[in-house]
């Protein structure tokens, strides 16, 4: 059975088809996110990217945002004019609050379809299925799941909690907040989120993920505990086949 994956961030969409073991079987694409993005353009963009790749049997999507059985609760750069941090257009708010993805998807696609939360997406290709292992993504802003055992549990928005100065953990170290202070500075920030969250939720591991986590320090690597591992961008896309052999409610 192979899968195709499709990770869409809030600046980039990339995608590839994958076996059940993870291994790609196709070289991945990626194509700029285009803004604005009525879901009309969203769904026409996956199905121009499917088309250059292999048929595949089945098919996973991870995006930005609260979904819920594949169905878009919310979701931050999708509803803005020009992309994250730039203003939000209410008619673009409208489409996708109630958006189902899943089921939309699965017919343009022809083939069964997932839509998860790309945190989501990026822990399936990582997690051991042992303990309460936490996924934190580092890119435009937060991503973030959590699973127990090989059991998804039901997402939560932790990019939206509020950190410090009136900023969410989405802005708190995010892109903008990274090239904003650099390396060094932002690396602490995120040193001081593990701290913050570790008492929270008491994690057996720890995965940090996401095309920013490279950019943490070496300093600030060696104080984060031998219960962090920083995991590969790859991730995204090995998830998307691997996230059919998980348990979600």
């Amino acid at each position: 059975m192979t899968t195709l994956a499709i990770d869409c961030g809030g600046g980039g969409i990339k995608a590839s088809v994958l076996d059940e073991a993870g291994t790609m079987r196709a070289h991945p694409i990626r194509v700029p996110t285009p803004y604005p993005l009525p879901t009309s353009l969203f769904v026409q963009t996956l199905v121009d990217l499917a088309g250059q790749l292999p048929k595949a049997e089945k098919a996973t999507v991870g995006m930005p945002g609260m979904l819920r059985h594949g169905v878009v609760v919310s979701t931050p750069h999708y509803v803005t004019k020009s992309g994250p941090r730039t203003r939000v257009l209410p008619e673009l708010v409208e489409q996708w609050s109630g958006f189902d993805a899943q089921t939309i998807l699965a017919d343009a696609f022809g083939i069964p379809t997932r839509v998860l939360n790309d945190a989501e997406v990026h822990g399936a290709g990582v997690i051991a299925g042992a303990g309460l292992e936490l996924v934190m993504t580092l890119g435009t802003g937060l991503g973030f799941a959590l699973f127990d055992g090989s059991r998804l549990a039901p997402h939560m928005e932790m990019s939206q909690a509020p950190v410090r100065w009136g900023l969410s953990y989405d802005t708190y170290i995010g892109e903008h907040e990274r090239r904003r202070l650099g390396d060094a500075l932002w690396s602490r920030r995120v040193g001081r989120m593990v701290d913050g969250l570790r008492p929270v939720f008491l994690w057996d591991r720890l995965y940090i993920g996401g095309g920013n986590s490279r950019h943490i320090t070496p300093t600030v690597l060696a104080k984060l505990g031998d219960d962090i591992v920083i995991v590969p961008n790859s991730a995204a896309l090995i998830g998307g086949a691997r996230v059919w052999q998980l348990l979600i409610d």
